[in-house]
């Protein structure tokens, strides 16, 4: 299943050949639909393994007959029927109890009747995805494992996209993850939304894996990106419907959108990946932004500061800029000093690192880039936007040499293809 969503997530890569319809539908499938299916066939027995299993075997027929007999008007009905027989089939099958695949006979490839696809209607199917991720944070699993086993069965990402951004190697994230779903269904852990006194318990590894797939989406750019990052928005928007005392709820969701306003002018016609602060205004969403703000004066109106209510407050800023104007730097310079107090981090080191250079000067914005980076040891020095950002500081400074092997050190760690193009026009440009 890890290939299929990591195609669904993206687009054909360089020389290989544009997918047919029935790929490409299956595609959108597994982007936007993965997650509500898993939780849907998973959510009577707690078996995240077998639902997997079977929705990864629907996925594959579907490749296999789509092409020949045409992508089904409901393409996720017609999975979630062929998926849910696969776990019929497994269970009643005496090979089952001896750990042996089942496989349908000739007559027996697509494992669905066409008329019975035809009623199902998924959309009139309640949602469980919100209840499978609380199953994801409940007290029995693993507190470090909560996120990114969310992020997996719920959001589709894969073992090697959660790997990244936990900075884990692939196999030993893998590990983790196939040993709490089998610890979901050793306990039996029940699909349903907790009681409100057990609800603020789970709602910070619940609120990280939204914030975690928000990141994920919003490193693609260029050609691969999504327009907005779909499920994210979602998922933000119903928690803060969940939860609507809980201002870091509301936080997280005007973050989101405040984001999300900005997708549009984040590549240009080209593709080419464009910095915040050249981006056009104008070609923002006012709507996203509106909502954004409403979400903000009803986290305000709690009086109960939070971490994502100030990105969020710093996205506000931003958004703020009118066409043609410049952005408050001034004002941005203590909201990420706030931010870096309450949540510290590499990102948020940087991140002040950088805006101190805009209102201090880019010598002032370096010396605090190489503290933070002193500290944090070899990590720092991994560090991507600690890279990338270092190179820009000493360009602007005039230190020609330096930032050009600078602008080397981050294209090399910049997976991001849009990205790594505009570094390298950058490092071109320094070496002119």
């Amino acid at each position: 299943m890890d290939e299929l969503t990591t195609a669904g997530r993206g687009a054909a890569g360089p020389g290989s050949q544009a997918p047919g319809p029935a790929a490409r539908a299956a595609g959108v499938a597994a982007r936007d639909s993965y997650g509500r299916l898993l939780a849907l066939l998973a959510a009577s027995t707690s078996d995240l393994a077998s639902a997997e299993d079977a929705l990864a075997d629907a996925f594959e027929r579907a490749l296999r007959t789509w092409p020949s007999a045409g992508v089904p008007d409901n393409p996720d009905a017609w999975l979630l029927t062929v998926a849910r027989n696969r776990l019929r089939d497994h269970w009643k099958s005496a090979l089952a109890q001896r750990s042996l695949p089942g496989d349908a006979g000739p007559g027996q490839a697509a494992y669905v009747d066409a008329p019975y696809v035809d009623e199902v209607d998924v959309e009139a199917i309640p949602d469980r995805r919100l209840e499978l991720m609380l199953v994801c944070a409940h007290p029995a699993i693993e507190r470090g494992v909560r996120t990114p086993l969310m992020l997996n069965t719920v959001l589709g990402f894969t073992a090697e996209q959660v790997a990244q951004a936990f900075s884990v190697p692939t196999a030993t994230m893998a590990t983790r993850l196939v040993r709490a779903k089998k610890r979901i269904k050793a306990v039996g852990l029940p699909f349903r939304v907790p009681d409100r006194t057990d609800l603020p318990a789970r709602m910070t590894a619940v609120l990280e894996a939204v914030y975690g797939a928000y990141v994920i989406d919003w490193e693609t750019t260029g050609p691969q990106a999504r327009q907005l990052p779909s499920e994210a928005l979602h998922l933000a928007e119903v928690l803060a419907t969940l939860v609507p005392a809980d201002p870091e709820a509301h936080g997280l969701a005007a973050l989101v959108q405040l984001s999300a306003a900005r997708a549009r002018a984040r590549a240009d016609e080209r593709g080419r990946f464009v910095p915040l602060a050249e981006q056009d205004p104008a070609l923002w969403n006012p709507r996203l932004i509106s909502r954004a703000h409403e979400h903000l004066r009803a986290a305000h109106a709690r009086g109960q500061l939070g971490r994502f209510q100030v990105e969020a407050a710093i996205q506000a800023v931003h958004c703020a800029r009118p066409p043609g104007g410049e952005t408050d730097w001034a004002t941005l310079l203590p909201l990420h000093r706030l931010l870096h107090a309450i949540a510290p981090s590499l990102g948020s080191g940087v991140a002040l690192a950088a805006v101190t250079a805009e209102v201090d000067g880019p010598a002032a914005g370096l010396a605090a880039l190489d503290a933070l980076l002193e500290q944090a040891g070899p990590a720092g020095r991994r560090f991507q936007p600690a890279r990338a950002t270092r190179a820009h500081l000493l360009d602007r400074l005039g230190r020609g040499a330096e930032a050009a092997a600078a602008y080397d050190s981050a294209i090399a760690v910049t997976h991001d293809s849009a990205e790594r193009q505009y570094l390298q026009r950058r490092r071109d440009a320094v070496s002119r």
